[in-house]
């Protein structure tokens, strides 16, 4: 990423934890420690966006909470526009929230269902402008419906009457009422049908050139991550295994994770599809709370040696700004 941006977020050797009590354990028998976010780090730099994959439970959504501090952080920095977010309160973190925004993975259960949709898009400029004119309200909420393709005349209706893609672009127009700089999405289109993900995606595509966005986007698709993204992390059990620009980390994945799970993204060409080789990950995701000694990735890597099970490969840089953390990707 070229020096010449702006940077906007800077998270430094980030770890979330959480005590886990066992059923039935005694008052004073000491929890065990979910590690569900270890020493991650990465910047974000004005109008990228930063796409985050992996498995289920390799802690991506818990990364992005703790990120705009919604989760407690254990150790590490935070560091947003040259200030440390990790150790403020919630009060002091207010202040900063009308620039972070976020979008969930439920369009639907994501909106008060008792708010009609101008009252649920209008509610962060309540929280933040409170003294702000009631008719400068109901202007900056029509129009952000407009930007979002949704028709203003449909303000007074509530989240029910609407589509799951329709409430999607409600938590949009939500998120970027208070025109932040960093939007989170959440798996933002997974609960979505795949020609509504298309038009999803190309929406925030479209609002991030306009308004100069820049988005942490995170997906179980790598295709629609190809799409949308800058540059990719992939994460496996709370750790970053690689982090590369979009081409060159789909061109040349270098850890053998990242090589598995391009392999077994569907090819629309029938006949490529079908002599394609795929790579399959054998064995279980090892528990968070008991993680394995060395490289996490090693009980089931192809390539795993003696090595793996002794030291933990540090995150560096394999060619040009591609990073990796395997002791064995070339």
């Amino acid at each position: 990423m070229s020096e010449a941006k702006k940077k906007l977020l800077s998270v430094k050797d980030l770890k979330v934890q959480f005590d886990i009590h066992a059923k039935g354990a005694m008052p004073w028998t000491q929890p065990k420690k979910l590690k569900a976010v270890n020493n991650v780090s990465f910047d974000l730099y004005e109008g990228e966006t930063l796409g985050i994959v992996g498995e289920s439970g390799c802690g991506k959504s818990t990364l992005a909470r703790a990120v705009i501090r919604m989760l407690p952080v254990e150790t590490g920095e935070i560091v947003w526009l040259g200030q440390d977010l990790a150790p403020l309160k919630d009060r002091q973190m207010r202040a900063h929230r009308k620039d972070i925004q976020m979008i969930f993975q439920d369009p639907l259960a994501s909106l008060n269902p008792r708010m009609t949709i101008g009252q649920i898009i209008a509610e962060p400029l309540r929280t933040h402008f409170p003294k702000m004119p009631q008719a400068e309200v109901q202007a900056k909420v029509q129009e952000m419906m407009k930007t979002v393709g949704l028709l203003p005349n449909q303000v007074n209706r509530y989240p029910h009457e609407f589509s799951g893609g329709q409430c999607q672009r409600i938590g949009i127009a939500r998120a970027l009422i208070l025109k932040p700089k960093l939007i989170i999405c959440d798996e933002p289109v997974s609960a979505l049908d795949v020609s509504i993900q298309a038009q999803v995606v190309n929406l925030l595509m479209e609002l991030q050139k306009k308004m100069g966005l820049s988005l942490i986007f995170i997906a179980h698709d790598l295709s629609v991550v190809k799409h949308i993204s800058t540059r990719i992390m992939v994460l496996y059990l709370g750790n970053v295994m690689e982090l590369a620009d979009a081409k060159d980390l789909y061109d040349q994945p270098r850890h053998p994770y990242t090589q598995a799970l391009i392999s077994a993204v569907p090819i629309p060409d029938p006949k490529i599809e079908r002599n394609k080789d795929i790579i399959l990950i054998e064995g279980d995701l090892p528990s968070p709370i008991n993680p394995p000694s060395g490289c996490v990735f090693r009980t089931r890597c192809p390539k795993a040696q003696a090595k793996c099970a002794d030291q933990n490969p540090s995150l560096d840089y394999a060619a040009g700004t591609h990073q990796v953390a395997c002791h064995f990707h070339d």
